[in-house]
């Protein structure tokens, strides 16, 4: 079934599930179903992780045979637990864990982990199941993580249900708010909290969710998110299952004045099969659902390396203003190369100030003139202040959001003066320190300096310059963003029917919105042909028009620059006959005939409805640029006139829309009204399912534009 949507969220209501997770994280006792008698298994392992916890539990086991392990009595039924056990870890086969389940909840066990695998990931009979299993806890409100899971750590109470041998690494600086990590991967997660951890990062929590029967990524998120241990939430996903509960702790993150990051992979994979649309065509699930997650405030990483960077130094730095990338080297070849790489993954390093460089003169030696990246040669290892006065002046620089000082030695004293002179800056933005040579040790002296100040240490320029560009890209997203308002659905809309609709209704439903169209109508017959280009003026455009019929320039459907009525009667018979023999027996509407205008710079504007996160709008050039080039934006669908300027200008063909060789710039401000009213049409109107219009012809500033063609799609 297709969840009816409205602006950029479902209209499906949020299911969040946080209710008595509490009891699994820090349960007073727990229960191991599944216990063996038998050394070696896993049973066994899961048993010495969790007496091995320093958050100590009163532990009972299940298993059917009996006798005592490790000491402790082990029950051959369900039955026998005390009434209220906090947490059941499930180690049963497949074919047990729905009947296991039950018996939990008929004796009043309050969560559940289980490890079984054998579901989803199994085929059709086993999603079933797994279904089914989610239904059972859903309903009886038992929170229950997996199946197919390998656990999760509480590092905050140093308590761990893993199914694997693990021990349980503790931060030194516990009492620090710290990162809760949850994942669809146990391995992944197990690689991103011990690197943290070895970077100095406190980690709060790390789950593995699994195949997600009940609660799921959103769930554990909630949670998280109102933890005071922790400060940022970080995330590995390969399906988000319920969409409008990920967006609910987006909001959640933003109440709690928190961080969610999100790596998700799949924007290489084939996009879904073309629909009617271009637009369809070029918004593929992931885009969709990047688009939307980020608007919502969550940021979005390309890679495991981003995520772990761009964590650590959101533990440091929680704020970025959005403003452009200060450097600060001991390299000139650095230069050069931050240059380069600025330039290709999108991050701005801006010109120094005037004031900056105002305040820098008589300070620097004459050869190392004031710029950015500002290189300090090789004069501060003899002069170490120099450091710290180039440095400051960096930070300060108000076009300046956050720094990275790289420095090329690793070896004493150098490593370890740079490092003092680094700890002591005034940073109130996101501070970087680079030490190259990242396979040869950092000295002990240097790195403890550096770890008794929080600082943000990288052996690598690039990747500290990628994970600043992630944090200062989400800084400019959110800078201008606001809550969107639920707007009104318009009024007297034409009626639609089902599936595609014809260009010409199309046209009639823009023009009732207020989008410009070019003069003309529906004609049946030649005659009526000649009576509408006698009041619209020649030339004039024949079209083709049937709902059935969308790409109509492919089958001889369009005729163009018919110059009289002579013309037009003999094009009226050509067009037919076009149709006839591309497309024998095909039946008519009739044919649009309409004004032929100036030419301009074609664009398109869509707006596409995905059955899961809901509709998103779309613009780029268009005409045939759109399938040549895929020059395009995606947008949410209420995305203001503001934000739909900013994505045109950021287009890599934007040059053509601010006068290109003589042309005119182009009235982008017209464009985004069009594009602001599409995504309203469809944020209010359910059934629509797409809307394309393209060619979208934009004339200079002040003087419009004109929607040539319009495809709307419903259900």
């Amino acid at each position: 079934m297709v969840e009816k949507t409205q602006g950029n969220r479902t209209n499906t209501p949020s299911t969040l599930r946080t209710a008595g997770i509490e009891h699994m994280m820090r349960p007073r006792s727990v229960a191991i179903i599944g216990m063996s008698s038998k050394p070696g298994t896993p049973s066994h392992t899961v048993l010495k992780n969790l007496q091995n916890s320093g958050f100590k539990t009163e532990i009972h086991l299940v298993g059917r045979s009996g006798g005592e392990v490790e000491g402790i009595p082990c029950l051959t039924s369900i039955d026998q637990l005390p009434e209220g056990v906090d947490l059941a870890i499930l180690i049963t086969p497949a074919e047990t864990v729905r009947d296991t389940v039950e018996a939990c909840i008929a004796r009043g066990v309050k969560s559940a982990v289980c490890f079984s695998s054998g579901f989803a990931e199994t085929g059709e009979e086993g999603r079933n199941e797994q279904e089914e299993i989610g239904r059972i806890a859903r309903e009886s409100g038992f929170p229950l993580v997996g199946p197919n899971c390998v656990g999760y750590f509480n590092y905050v109470d140093a308590f761990s249900v893993m199914l694997v041998p693990t021990e349980l690494q503790l931060s030194d600086d516990s009492d620090r708010p710290g990162v809760a990590i949850v994942c669809q991967s146990g391995g992944i997660g197990h690689h991103i909290a011990y690197t943290l951890q070895q970077r100095g990062v406190n980690v709060s929590y790390m789950v593995t969710t699994g195949n997600e029967a009940h609660l799921g990524i959103a769930d554990l998120v909630g949670f998280f998110l109102a933890d005071e241990s922790t400060a940022a939430v970080v995330c590995y996903a390969e399906q988000i299952r319920r969409p409008a509960d990920m967006l609910a702790v987006a909001k959640l993150a933003r109440d709690h004045g928190k961080k969610i990051l999100l790596l998700h992979p799949g924007k290489s994979a084939k996009a879904q099969a073309a629909t009617a649309s271009h637009t369809g065509a070029l918004t593929g699930d992931y885009k969709v659902m990047r688009t939307l997650l980020e608007d919502s405030g969550i940021v979005m990483v390309d890679a495991l390396e981003e995520l772990i960077d761009v964590s650590q130094i959101l533990t440091r730095y929680p704020e970025h203003n959005g403003e452009g990338l200060g450097v600060v080297t001991m390299s000139g070849a650095l230069c050069g190369i931050a240059l380069d790489y600025a330039a290709e993954i999108g991050i701005e390093i801006p010109a120094m100030s005037t004031g900056t460089v105002d305040s820098l003169k008589g300070k620097l030696p004459d050869f190392t003139p004031p710029r950015n990246p500002l290189d300090m040669g090789t004069l501060p290892a003899w002069q170490p202040d120099l450091l710290r006065v180039g440095a400051e002046a960096v930070l300060a620089d108000p076009s300046v959001g956050s720094v990275m000082i790289s420095n090329p030695s690793v070896g004493l004293p150098i490593s370890s003066t740079f490092a003092t002179i680094a700890t002591k800056l005034p940073a109130d933005k996101p501070l970087i320190y680079v030490i190259h040579s990242e396979d040869c040790a950092i000295p002990d002296e240097t790195r403890d300096i550096l770890a008794d100040s929080q600082m943000v240490l990288m052996r690598s320029p690039e990747r500290a310059m990628r994970a600043l560009s992630v944090l200062t890209r989400h800084a400019k997203q959110r800078r201008d963003w606001s809550e969107p308002k639920t707007p009104e659905p318009f009024a007297d809309l034409p009626a639609l029917g089902s599936g595609t609709q014809p260009e010409w209704l199309g046209k009639q439903i823009l023009a009732k919105i207020g989008i410009a169209v070019p003069e003309g109508g529906l004609a049946k017959s030649a005659d009526e042909a000649v009576e509408i280009a006698s009041k619209v003026g020649y030339p004039v455009a024949l079209k083709a028009q049937a709902a059935t019929l969308a790409h109509k320039s492919d089958v001889g459907g369009v005729l163009l620059n018919i110059a009289d009525e002579a013309a037009l009667r003999s094009k009226w018979s050509e067009l037919y006959a076009n149709i006839e023999r591309a497309k024998p027996g095909f039946v008519l509407d009739g044919a649009l005939v309409e004004k032929m205008g100036e030419r301009g710079v074609e664009l398109v504007v869509g707006a596409r409805r995905d059955p899961s996160w809901g509709p998103v709008l779309l613009v780029g050039m268009g005409g045939v640029w759109i399938e040549a080039l895929g020059d395009v934006a995606l947008l949410p669908a209420l995305a203001s006139e503001k934000q739909i300027i900013k994505a045109l200008n950021g287009l890599k063909s934007a040059k053509l829309l601010r006068g290109f060789r003589g042309s005119p710039p182009v009235d982008v401000a017209a464009v985004a009204h069009v594009a602001a009213q599409v995504g309203r049409l469809i944020a209010t109107t359910p059934e629509i399912t797409e809307i394309d219009v393209n060619p979208l012809v934009a004339y200079g500033e002040g003087k419009g534009v004109v929607a040539l063609d319009a495809l709307i799609v419903t259900e």
